[in-house]
């Protein structure tokens, strides 16, 4: 399961990114503007999301974490997609218009092999090139603030999918990893295929796409 990832990429970058084929989001424009700070991003908070609106790519500020499946028992954001087989994510991953692309630049596992406190290993591309994870996205009506600043409104929620571990994640964190776009022809699949197009590219990354960058250690609160 990842629940922590960096983005260190302005709007603009973004969208170079895309190969100029995206629209820069105003919401997220506004906020972010041209900072090329890291961004580290957990569950529930805001961050930027390219989905597609009357044929183009466009960014715009999301909220992470879909509202949990009734009787779950849980009110914590379900950030991670891996049983896409679910009655739950079928209709967002059947509907092309309700997936998205997630920029990111580096994602965060707990490792296993780490007592108190727990140490984060990130990874990132064996090149440096940031990437995207394949997201899905939805609107809900409902409260993501706290008891002591509730936050009741209309929320636009993403998550996304993930899959088993390579051989580089599999050593730190044995349950999954993050489905990563990494080609221009995985983000045109992912976002104009069919469902059945799109789920192929439910798999683990090649090994030697990847690196654990020691730079970024982190370890647990």
């Amino acid at each position: 399961m990842c629940n922590l990832y960096t983005l260190k990429l302005s709007a603009w970058e973004v969208r170079n990114l895309m190969q100029h084929h995206a629209l820069i989001g105003e919401e997220w424009e506004k906020a972010i503007g041209a900072r090329n700070d890291a961004l580290e991003l957990y569950p529930n908070y805001e961050a930027p999301v390219v989905v597609v609106r009357d044929g183009q790519r466009v960014i715009e500020t999301m909220r992470w974490g879909f509202p949990p499946p009734p009787g779950m028992g849980s009110k914590a954001p379900v950030t991670n997609v891996r049983n896409t087989a679910s009655a739950y994510w079928r209709p967002s991953i059947a509907n092309k218009a309700q997936r998205c692309i997630v920029p990111a630049t580096a994602f965060a596992e707990p490792d296993r092999n780490t007592s108190k406190p727990v140490v984060f290993r990130w990874f990132r591309r064996t090149d440096g090139a940031p990437f995207f994870f394949a997201g899905i996205w939805r609107e809900w009506e409902g409260d993501r603030g706290t008891k002591k600043a509730p936050n009741v409104r209309r929320h636009k929620l993403y998550s996304f999918l993930t899959t088993s571990p390579n051989g580089v994640v599999e050593p730190i964190h044995n349950k999954a990893m993050p489905v990563m776009l990494m080609t221009p022809a995985d983000v045109e699949r992912w976002l104009e295929g069919t469902a059945e197009e799109a789920l192929e590219l439910q798999r683990p990354a090649p090994d030697d796409a990847i690196v654990i960058d020691p730079t970024l250690e982190k370890k647990a609160a």
